[in-house]
This record gives structure tokens, C-alpha cells and sequence, in this order.
């Protein structure tokens, strides 16, 4: 697997076209981390560690409207292996609808979050 996080992002993609309840992602940090920012921002109803050692896995749970239409209309990775995106602050969408989330010095962030603590870092991804 040549980018884990696009295949995370198909994953997810995929089981709400199909309105899965859950899917099961192979675990890394940068994966969980951003997991539990959507998580924490409203665009999923959770995300849980399952396994131990070489058999780690994420259950995330989907997270679907009163009309029964997926939450996430809309997720795609901006920055990519063959051409890495970066905002400075100044750069950072002021915009409210939707949300980009970014790795910076301090740690991954939504751009709200980077634009108050002042920080520019590489997009990851755009979810709508």
C-alpha cells in the first residue's frame, strides 16, 4: 500500500455509499489521530482501537442523518506523495462550511484550530 491515508479515505467512502454501520480500518497513530478528530468534530460517531500488536485494527463507526444520508457528503486527501500542499497561516480558509484538517509542529488539527494557535502546516485532507 503505497498511501495508507487515501486508502483509509476510500475505505470510509466506500462503507457509506453502501450504508455500512461500521468499518474496520488497519491501524497507524497519524490514522487514529485523525479518526478521532472527525470524531470530535461531529463527522463520525467513533472510532475505537481492536487487536493487539500486529493485528491492530480501528472499528469506526459511521455517522448518518435523521433521513438516514451519510454525515460526510464529501472526503478527499489534498496533499499527496507526489505533490505535498502546505498553508501558512495567512493561507488557512476562513470560510465555515466544511473542514480541512492539517499536520503542523504541533501536532494534526482542523484549520480552525491552526488559524487560533497560529500555525501553517500540510493540508491532509477536506471533509464536507
Amino acid at each position: 500500500m503505497t498511501d495508507p491515508i487515501s486508502d483509509m479515505l476510500t475505505r470510509i467512502r466506500n462503507a457509506l455509499a453502501v450504508r455500512k454501520e461500521t468499518v474496520i480500518i488497519p491501524y497507524s497513530k497519524i490514522k487514529a489521530n485523525i479518526l478521532d478528530l472527525l470524531v470530535r468534530e461531529g463527522y463520525l460517531a467513533g472510532a475505537k482501537r481492536v487487536g493487539r500488536r500486529l493485528n491492530k485494527f480501528i472499528e469506526v463507526e459511521l455517522k448518518y442523518n435523521e433521513k438516514k444520508e451519510p454525515v460526510i457528503r464529501e472526503i478527499e486527501k489534498i496533499s499527496k506523495a507526489s505533490q505535498r500542499v502546505y498553508w501558512s497561516v495567512k493561507q488557512l480558509p476562513s470560510h465555515r462550511y466544511g473542514l480541512y484538517i492539517l499536520t503542523t509542529p504541533k501536532g494534526i488539527m482542523t484549520h480552525w484550530e491552526a488559524k487560533k494557535n497560529h500555525l501553517g502546516g500540510e493540508v491532509l485532507l477536506r471533509v464536507f
